[in-house]
């Protein structure tokens, strides 16, 4: 696995809620702090895409149909 290093973190109001993007093999995926991981894309753009969606899902209260309780976690 490897994470972007000109990628770096978005820093939210709640440090639980600090997403980045993570490389694996050709696909990238956005994470969370709080376990969120977000579909493998073969587009980095769309993944930091998936990680401001979830930040700003988790910012209005709404809950994010990729979150850990309700999907199972990535081996």
């Amino acid at each position: 696995m490897y994470q972007d290093p000109t990628d770096s973190p978005v820093h939210s109001i709640s440090p639980t809620h600090s997403t980045t993007t993570v490389e694996r093999g050709s696909f990238c995926l956005a994470r969370c702090g709080c376990g969120w991981s977000g579909p493998a894309r073969r587009s980095r753009d769309r993944a930091r895409t998936d990680a401001e969606e979830h930040r700003s899902d988790h910012a209005s209260g709404s809950p994010h149909p990729s979150h850990p309780s309700s999907s199972s976690p990535l081996p």
